[in-house]
């Protein structure tokens, strides 16, 4: 067998594999054996068809199944021979059967690029830290006290911290825009959930009232469609109910699943703590990765970045579904081409720092990961722990975040970081 390998562009590679013709041969003969046991002609018994026969009849098949047999057979074994490893599936584009004392067939492919990373020294990266304050515990305090609020229904006219029903129906040019009606609609003036114009000109209205408002989209809008628009909201008023603000005892913290205040304000605190470290964790993560990825510039496989997109795509639809939304089926996947290139690339050079610096995760780093995992379950948190324990397939995606945090160690060592000091409610309102 001979081989050769040849660079076209970019990561795209064309490799030529020469077999002796009688191979082929061999292989055709094969085939058509295989298929004389299997088929019905007329004045033969299945299985003793001549072989001329099957040949004159069955014989361009019977080679396109030789030639993908034979691909299938020394491929392989022909790229490792010559040690390449394509990054995609091979594409026949070539076949030569007809050669007196040779067969060749040549392949295409694209192949994984050679990286050399870059020196982390020359990193310069913002890594963000923050300390809960009595205040941030006063605040998400606060914030319970307000879900634990019970409305009651009052007939007199609505003022600021009133829970309201209303139906209504917002027209544009005197037509209802989409989205723009509901009935039975709660929402709690002041809150800011609407409109600017919208809540304060339900002030002052007892149930059973019908009020008209005309106000104007904020330019800023988030549909695009609605942004400036001036609407004409038609509103009736159902109910007003009056908020009762519970005592912060016992029976409140019951609320929450603890017995007293002490044990409530102990948990807020702890879930605190979890829920800042694991969006400053993510944030610290995005801005270091985002750094080191304008630091390397190398091509990416192609066939790899559509994998990734359908992969994103395919996400986005599970969400849709999950949240009762129908998903357009006229999306292309390569839409998130962008996004997919990035998370390809990160990929490749995390793994090649990886291998370059022989990290791998040891049974004691995917166990403590698995416990760190586990304090944002609560009560599941055994739940998810037997989940990956039960397959241990499962446990690559948790080996993967291991190896990435070891990464991300391993270049904030020799990074120039500068830390900057961030809120509670700057790291948790960032999107993480």
């Amino acid at each position: 067998m001979k081989t050769s390998l040849k660079t076209l562009d970019g990561l795209k590679r064309s490799f030529t594999v020469e077999l002796p013709i009688d191979a082929f041969k061999k292989k055709t003969d094969q085939v058509l054996q295989k298929m004389a046991s299997q088929v019905n002609i007329d004045g033969f018994r299945k299985g003793k068809v001549p072989i001329a026969i099957m040949r004159k009849q069955f014989g361009a098949r019977a080679s396109s199944d030789a030639v993908n047999e034979i691909v299938n057979d020394t491929l392989f074994d022909a790229l490792t021979e010559v040690k390449v490893t394509p990054a995609s599936r091979p594409d026949i584009t070539e076949i030569d059967a007809e050669g007196e004392k040779t067969f060749t067939y040549t392949v295409t492919f694209e192949v994984y690029p050679e990286i050399k990373v870059a020196d982390f020294s020359k990193l310069q990266v913002e890594q963000s830290e923050v300390t809960i304050t009595q205040a941030d515990e006063d605040k998400t305090l606060k914030g319970l006290t307000e879900q634990a609020i019970e409305y009651k229904a009052v007939k007199r006219k609505s003022k600021k911290g009133d829970q309201v029903t209303i139906d209504f129906k917002g027209m544009i040019d005197g037509k209802v825009f989409e989205g723009g009606a509901a009935s039975d609609f709660k929402m709690v003036l002041g809150k800011g959930s609407m409109i600017k114009g919208f809540e304060e000109g339900l002030k002052g209205i007892t149930s059973g009232d019908s009020t008209t408002l005309d106000l104007t989209f904020p330019k800023e809008y988030h549909a695009p469609q609605l942004a400036g628009k001036a609407v004409v909201f038609e509103v009736e008023m159902k109910e007003v109910a009056e908020p009762t603000v519970p005592e912060l005892d016992d029976k409140f913290a019951a609320k929450f699943g603890e017995k007293d205040m002490d044990a409530l304000k102990a948990s807020m605190k702890k879930q605190m703590s979890v829920e800042v470290t694991n969006r400053l964790g993510n944030q610290n993560k995005d801005a270091l990765f985002g750094v080191l990825l304008e630091a390397n510039s190398f091509d990416v496989p192609q066939a790899s970045i559509n994998q990734e997109a359908k992969s994103l795509l395919q996400e986005m639809q599970q969400r849709l579904q999950q949240q009762g939304i129908p998903a357009k089926g006229d999306m292309p996947a390569s839409t998130f081409n962008p996004e997919a290139e990035r998370r390809v690339k990160l990929g490749l050079l995390i793994n090649q720092i990886a291998t370059d610096n022989k990290i791998e995760a040891t049974k004691e780093q995917l166990d403590a990961k698995l416990a760190e995992m586990a304090k944002s379950y609560g009560e599941n948190a055994q739940q998810m722990l037997d989940y990956y324990k039960a397959d241990p397939s499962r446990m690559t995606s948790i080996e993967l975040m291991v190896v990435e945090k070891m990464v991300q160690d391993l270049i904030l060592k020799d990074a120039k970081v500068t830390i900057k000091k961030v809120t509670f409610e700057e790291a948790t309102q960032a999107q993480a």
